[in-house]
Formats: structure tokens, sequence, C-alpha cells
């Protein structure tokens, strides 16, 4: 007798016209992408199919960028070995990041002091966690968001059109809170240990970035940029059709500061100036970029920048973002968060209104998930005119 998830598997990988109740069964399986592949699926299912040609000319568009041109991701030494102290060798940081901030929204630091054995042992536990035995794993499987640990595939699977070949586990880590269950056990003490090397490179990175602003350097921490904490470790296993899916689909992370690590698979590319760019998956290095709420508070002086990830016949894609943003949600104020006054003048009208992250979040939650930006929403009227 079949079990109950090889019958779903046969359920998927059967053709349908029904595209919602391929994706109800899907979620319910709780197998994610790793269960197809772990099941031998040759053809991905339809829920994943997206528009072949317009994958493939993307994909094109990004390779013949990289190659033909020197446009390249942004690489800054961010001098924790104390370079970063020293008045001449910190100015020279902060231009770098001004710049990198100004025109891209996304760059890799190195000399962040997070030590390589650290980021691959963090690599690892993800890797593990995803590969653990399915029913021990489906044991996390939720889409509420309430909880301290969440596995599942495709976040915002009900908001989107089309699938997208990742699996997801989310964890919170900061604010402490003494009610949360514990991590699971695979990645307890390296995730405990992460998240605070990960605090404490996001708080050397906001000082420098309040300076970038030409404020003093606690002004970001001081607004509550780094009160919260959570990870997202992505999980993608070799694709059988890359070229019909997509790993992650464009878009702006809605906090203030993502800070990543990726495996050496890569995928990670970001959109500049109307073509994709590679992020080199460089050993040792942590990609960043800036969140909505961030180029909500700057008056869109530093970019929120769109980015995706490709789906990839090679396997697993690793990739482990860091979220920092303020607080929200049950038993918290949310702070109200407008372009910072210092930044504004009469030739620099603000162009958003207030609005608290709960409310952002509100809107990028139902708003969907397929590349359409949530920014210009919460712009005032005559900043859209």
């Amino acid at each position: 007798m079949a079990t109950a998830t090889e019958r779903a598997i046969q359920w998927l990988s059967t053709p349908k016209d029904d595209s919602e109740n391929e994706m109800v069964s899907f979620d319910e399986s709780k197998i994610g992408v790793k269960g197809l592949v772990d099941s031998g699926v040759q053809n991905i299912p339809k829920i994943f199919v997206r528009e072949g040609a317009q994958i493939e000319k993307q994909s094109k568009s990004s390779n013949n960028n990289n190659n033909n041109n020197n446009n390249q991701v942004p690489v800054i030494d961010i001098g924790v070995d104390g370079a970063s102290q020293d008045p001449i060798g910190r100015s020279e940081i902060v231009k770098k990041l001004k710049d990198a901030c100004e025109t891209w929204g996304f760059f890799q630091i190195v000399n962040h002091g997070i030590p390589l054995s650290l980021l691959d042992k963090a690599t690892d536990s993800t890797i593990k966690f995803h590969e653990q035995d399915p029913e021990i794993k489906k044991q996390y499987y939720s889409r509420d968001t309430t909880r301290r640990v969440i596995f599942n595939s495709n976040f915002f699977l009900y908001n989107t059109s089309k699938a997208t070949w990742k699996d997801t586990f989310l964890c919170q880590i900061a604010p402490v809170d003494p009610n949360w269950e514990p991590l699971p056990q695979l990645f307890r003490g390296v995730m405990d240990e992460y998240g605070k090397e990960i605090e404490r490179v996001g708080l050397i990175l906001y000082e420098l970035l309040s300076e970038a602003l030409g404020l003093d350097k606690n002004y970001l921490r001081d607004m509550g940029c780094a009160e919260g904490l959570y990870f997202k470790g992505h999980y993608a296993p070799a694709c059988p059709q890359p070229e019909l899916t997509i790993g992650t689909v464009t878009h702006t992370d809605f906090g203030f500061l993502t800070i990543c690590l990726q495996n050496e698979i890569g995928g990670l590319e970001v959109l500049y100036e109307n073509e994709y760019i590679e992020v080199p998956p460089t050993r040792g290095a942590l990609s960043v970029n800036l969140g909505d709420m961030f180029c909500i508070c700057t008056n869109n002086k530093f970019k929120s920048v769109p980015h995706r990830a490709l789906a990839k016949d090679v396997g697993p894609r690793i990739n482990l973002a860091g979220f920092l943003r303020s607080n929200y949600g049950k038993g918290y104020t949310s702070r109200r968060y407008k372009p910072i006054k210092e930044l504004l003048s009469e030739d620099n009208p603000p162009i958003y209104g207030e609005v608290t992250l709960d409310e952002y979040i509100k809107h990028y939650t139902i708003r969907g998930f397929d590349g359409v930006a949530s920014l210009p929403h919460f712009m005032l009227q005559n900043a859209k005119n």
C-alpha cells in the first residue's frame, strides 16, 4: 500500500488544471521540494512551472551581463581588525558604504570578524535540518507566524501565482522571550552563536551607515533598527528542470538590514541598471542589502534593491539570511517610522508617510510575492505625481 507521501507525489505528478488544489495538496504533503527530489521526480509539478521563455531570457541576460562588462557587486572590507577605528581608514569605509547604498543597495563585506569555522557550521546546520528524517522535520511544518520555529516550502505559497524551488526554516533569535520553544537540537548552539555574531556585525554596520548618512553613529541603533533578529534558512536541491522555474522571485526585503550567507552553489542575483548581476559566492564574505523600511527612513537616499535567486541543476543551494528589524507583533507597541528629519530639506521633501513595521508587513504579505513592489503604496500623494 502506498504511503501518504507516495500518494502525494503521485497526485502532484499528474497534470491538473486546478493549480489552487495542486498547491493545497503540495502544502498538505509537508514534504517540500526536497521530498519531490527524493521521490525521483524528473518533471517538476505544474505549480512550479513559470513562463519558460521568460526565465530563460532572464538567465541569459544575467549571464551575458556578467561576462561582458565590469559591473560587480561592491566588496567592502569593514575593518573589524582595527581599520574601522582608525579615523582615516574608517572614513574610507564609510565612503565606500555610502556609494554602495546609493547606487546598489547591495554589497558584500569581508573582514567582519566571524570565523570561517562558524560560517561553515551555520551552513552545515542548515543542510542537516533540511536533510533530516522527513517525519521529524514535519513537526515544524507550519504557516503560523507566531511560532518561533517554522519549516515550510514557499512561505507565500497562497499569495503567488507559481511556487518557487526552495524549502525554508525560519527561527526567531531576538528579542529573547522566556516562553519560546527551544530551537531544534540540530542547530541550537550554532544558531545562538551565529545569531550573536550577526547582531554584532549588524550594529557595526548601523554605526557606519549612520555616519554615511551624516548622522551620529548611534542614530540608527537608537531608532530600534536592531531590536529584532530572525533567520531564514533556504534550501534548494538540484532542480531537474531549472529553466522552467526559479529559486526566489524578484523581491525587496521589508525590514531594515539583511545579512546573508550563501554556499558555493550561488544563484543570488541583484537588479542593477535594469540587468541582473550575480552576487558571487565568495568564501568568507557576507552579502548585505537594505530593506524597504531603510529606504523609507532615508527618503530614498539609500536603495532597497530588487533581488532574486535562480534555480540550479546542482545543489543543494543554501542561503542563510539574517534579518535585522524593529520589534513588532504581540506584546510590542510598534514604532512609527518616516523619513529622518535631518535628511530632509526644501529641495528634498518627504516622499513617504509614517508607517509601522507591522503595517508594512501586512501590506507586503497581502499583495503577494511575485515581484510587485510595496514601497509605492506608502508614498505621499504629492510624491507620486
